[in-house]
């Protein structure tokens, strides 16, 4: 018999410890190490020579592989089939994590009803009880009877279900809440976790049912559980969004089916998640270019463009240290452009608190919106209200450059469509945009900070 041994694991990144410590000397987390009973291996004798075995997976060229053609199905909510790359794959694992009471479980109940008319469904719910789900399932009009459900917590039982039951699509919710019986850790162990994910992946590609898993995020964000969790998924997906908005965005970070640059945006309602179709004209309030500090920018995420409205508001400061705050900016970010503002343009803001926010709950990482950023608080600061027909991108680097952007020509025909007559871009990427284009608005292409500035100064209205 083989004899256990104790080790500790790190419950963020998975790493093994043979002795407890405080932090985790992977990823440098506090989380605290789980205490977990394993069993040695046998001592395997190095110098004896393994034994023969008949090998039935033998090695084939490239050209002899045949090549699958992928079905995809869809599931009749248009932003996430964007966001798995066209539809649902068939035997593919699908994980979606997100902060709690942002739609998850909403979301997956949504979409094996849709499937429900045409394939048999279960919703395996491990943490909520049949009432509870029943109560969402009549909230969102989900009453198919081919949409099956079940509390279990047991993965074994699961699997026999599913087998049994001739199931097309499943949704787990969630994989820390599920269990092997045969792993000594509680549920939710790095172990357990990382076991079950596993097993669900046998069961997903050999009896080619589709499965989408919800798991639960960090304080960081990040899926709780071990890195090798988002290994062993076809597709990672992250619902995210701010508690006080109704706007989500559904964000792939993984797929081996697709692109994963594409969100998709969600509009949450007391009947469900539906998809916005065109986010640009939702994001943009209509009383723009009346007040300061206010700038539109064009963003692209994925395959997708749209316009999102920026407001700055600049302040004298009544404290030693002046405050910089912002909302769907990175703060980083925002500190480097007001040093640029300060040193290349000779704005004086070392004296005053600046905030800045994107509208609509909107995290923008791209370098894109740096140019519109830096104007909005150059707008706050000399109190210059902006043409509301004017939208502005551009990279902004340390020395004053405006710098190209990538899909310069999507973004400036997304201005056109939402009827924005002047755009300023990067001068060095007016020769990537069509004759056409051109001709449909007035682009001002600018070289440095300063021109675009001198420019916003020239076409605006002071406010008293």
């Amino acid at each position: 018999m083989n004899k256990s041994k104790i080790t500790y694991v790190c419950p963020d990144c998975g790493r093994v410890h043979y002795k407890w410590s405080g932090q985790c000397l992977g990823c440098g987390s506090w989380s605290g190490l789980i205490e977990e009973i394993q069993e040695e291996e046998k001592k395997i004798n190095k110098n004896k020579p393994s034994s023969s075995k008949v090998l039935t997976n033998l090695p084939l060229s490239i050209k002899d592989v045949k090549e699958d053609n992928l079905n995809r199905v869809s599931s009749r909510i248009s932003e996430f089939d964007t966001v798995l790359g066209g539809g649902i794959v068939d035997g593919s694992l699908v994980l979606i994590g997100g902060d709690p009471g942002i739609g998850k479980s909403t979301l997956l109940t949504q979409v094996v009803h849709n499937l429900s008319d045409n394939y048999k469904t279960l919703y395996v719910s491990a943490e909520e009880s049949p009432s509870q789900v029943k109560i969402r399932c009549n909230r969102l009009g989900a009453t198919s009877n081919n949409m099956h459900l079940i509390n279990e917590n047991e993965l074994e039982s699961i699997e026999q279900i599913l087998l049994e039951g001739d199931y097309k699509y499943v949704v787990i919710d969630s994989i820390q809440a599920v269990y092997l019986s045969a792993i000594a850790s509680s549920s939710g162990s790095v172990t357990q976790v990382r076991e079950c994910a596993t097993r669900l992946m046998r069961i997903a590609k050999n009896n080619n049912i589709t499965i989408f898993i919800i798991g639960h995020v960090t304080k960081e964000g990040n899926i709780a559980g071990p890195k090798v969790l988002e290994h062993i998924m076809d597709t990672v997906l992250y619902f995210e969004g701010e508690n006080d908005s109704n706007f989500k965005i559904l964000r792939a970070v993984k797929n081996r089916f697709g692109s994963t640059n594409e969100v998709g945006i969600f509009d949450m309602t007391e009947s469900g998640v539906f998809p916005v179709e065109n986010p640009s004209a939702i994001m943009l309030s209509e009383d723009r270019g009346f007040s300061a500090g206010s700038v539109v920018t064009a963003l692209c995420e994925g395959s997708r463009c749209m316009l999102i409205e920026l407001q700055s508001l600049v302040c004298a400061s009544v404290f030693g240290n002046p405050r910089r705050m912002s909302s769907g900016i990175d703060y980083n970010k925002l500190v480097l452009l007001i040093a640029v503002l300060e040193k290349r343009a000779g704005a004086k803001l070392y004296n005053q608190d600046v905030y800045v926010n994107a509208m609509g709950g909107i995290k923008i990482t791209e370098p894109s919106s740096d140019l519109a950023i830096a104007i909005a608080i150059y707008s706050a600061l000399k109190n210059l209200a902006i043409n509301k027909d004017i939208a502005i991108f551009g990279e902004v680097g340390l020395t004053g450059e405006i710098r190209d952007v990538y899909m310069i020509e999507k973004r400036v025909k997304e201005c056109i469509k939402m009827g924005f007559k002047t755009i300023i871009v990067p001068k060095n990427s007016l020769n990537k945009i069509s004759d056409a284009t051109k001709k449909r608005a007035s682009l001002i292409g600018v070289k440095y900070i300063t021109e675009a500035l001198s420019f916003i100064k020239s076409n605006s209205s002071e406010q008293n």
